[in-house]
């Protein structure tokens, strides 16, 4: 089967670099960047500045290859990468939740960014919270070791 994505906008931000980056939008509180749409999706926009936050879902366009087994940045213990958030992944998709603060034509303006700058842009989806916010049991090896994202930068074991 073959599947075939096409970018739908890039995204861009101040991180030239994915060393010192925020390793999650939680950990990016602030940090504004903006989106360039392709005008063909323009009409898609429609209605989207009437919701606060918003999904990005993205192309880890700087990652090559992967790990089943990976060391994630909040531990040095290998885990699985379907267990982590790891950006080098068998299909390099990555997601974020961000503030959506305007919409001017077909740029975006966000902010809590943790995306690499001039990554390209696959989707983006309304943040619902009755949909996306889910009461959890376990956490799984990341149990106790979120408290600090704010601190916690990318340190380029993913190069």
């Amino acid at each position: 089967m073959l599947i075939t994505l096409k970018p739908i906008g890039i995204i861009y931000t101040p991180f030239k670099t994915k060393s010192g980056m925020p390793i999650q939008a939680s950990g990016a509180l602030g940090i504004k960047g903006h989106i360039v749409l392709n005008e063909e999706f323009l009409p898609g926009l429609a209605d989207l500045d009437g919701f606060s936050h918003i999904i990005l879902i993205y192309y880890f366009h700087k990652s090559m290859g992967y790990e089943l087994l990976t060391k994630p940045f909040l531990d040095n213990t290998p885990r699985g990468v379907f267990a982590t958030r790891a950006p080098k992944r068998p299909n390099p998709i990555g997601f974020s939740v961000v503030r959506n603060i305007k919409i001017e034509k077909n740029i975006i303006y966000i902010e809590n960014v943790d995306i690499l700058d001039e990554t390209p842009l696959l989707d983006i989806k309304p943040y619902i919270p009755g949909f996306d916010i889910h009461k959890t049991e376990k956490n799984g090896w990341l149990e106790n070791k979120t408290d600090d994202l704010n601190n916690i930068k990318s340190d380029g074991r993913f190069k």
